[in-house]
């Protein structure tokens, strides 16, 4: 939603003062100068992303135009879930979450915190772990820099689409002005016409430009940048994840493993002690 109401603002606003200052909107329409921009960009594009590596760009767009899924509420049930296994292991020992982490979807662990639940990468991820603890016998530095490894692999894939769109963001403002010259050059060879129409020539070509600059910063750009934020969320619940299952695995209690993890978020997402005490305190009795 967000990300529509910014792109009307941004398109209202240049329109808005272009008609403010007099400007006509009929002379911005050059469907010739808006295909060489946008086809170049496209083909570069393509040519530096085909295959794979596309797919997983076209993939990743969407969820641009959808609000973060990593927020409050999905913390507070990811503790709540971190807290009663890791209780669970405390009292019964590791084996006893074994069926659990095996199959998640059919877990009477899992099942109770379905928002989690439904985040594959959150749950492969704590599930590796857990069966690394249960069936592994890795002390927890082993366990932290395989964890490291991963989430850097994670950001480094998750990064592609981020970086690919912020290349043509950047490419996109000489697309717009190899329009423009090719638009001064249909000028230069039209020195004959008339004053107006060699007005509209000129108007025509530099409208390249306008439209290189504006797709690039008030569209390709911030949509890069809110690509990022996802990858910045997504890295952040795994560091969460991480901190949580070192500090059991180093002997504190599931209240102190829990508070680790509340640690490593960022204010705005993270729930106050007492807050997360008393959610946790329901969690037990079944009052979530």
């Amino acid at each position: 939603m967000f990300v529509i109401i910014g792109y009307i603002i941004v398109f209202s606003s240049v329109i808005g003062g272009f008609l403010l200052a007099g400007g006509h909107v009929a002379a911005l329409i050059q469907p010739a100068e808006f295909i060489i921009i946008v086809g170049a960009a496209v083909g570069a594009f393509i040519t530096a992303h085909g295959g794979a590596p596309m797919k997983a760009i076209f993939a990743a767009v969407p969820g641009a135009f959808k609000a973060s899924r990593y927020n409050k509420a999905l913390y507070m049930e990811l503790f709540a879930l971190l807290y009663e296994l890791l209780s669970k292991v405390r009292k019964e020992g590791l084996m006893s979450i074994e069926a659990d982490v095996d199959d998640p979807q059919n877990s009477p662990i899992f099942s109770k915190y379905p928002i989690v639940v439904d985040d594959h990468v959150v749950i492969e991820f704590l599930c590796d772990y857990l069966r690394l603890m249960v069936g592994g016998n890795l002390n927890p530095f082993e366990i932290e820099n395989l964890m490291d490894i991963e989430i850097e692999t994670h950001h480094s894939e998750g990064a592609m689409p981020v970086n690919a769109l912020a290349r043509m963001a950047d490419s996109l403002p000489a697309y717009g002005i190899v329009a423009a010259v090719m638009g001064v050059v249909h000028t230069m060879e039209s020195v004959g016409v008339s004053p107006a129409e060699l007005g509209r020539l000129i108007a025509a070509a530099l409208v390249g430009t306008f439209l290189g600059i504006l797709i690039s910063y008030g569209f390709v750009s911030p949509l890069s940048t809110r690509l990022e934020h996802r990858l910045n969320d997504v890295h952040r619940v795994l560091q969460c994840v991480k901190v949580t299952l070192l500090a059991s695995l180093n002997g504190y209690a599931p209240p102190v493993a829990v508070e680790f993890g509340r640690k490593a978020l960022n204010s705005e997402d993270r729930p106050g002690f007492l807050e997360l005490e008393e959610h946790l305190k329901k969690a037990r009795s079944g009052g979530r």
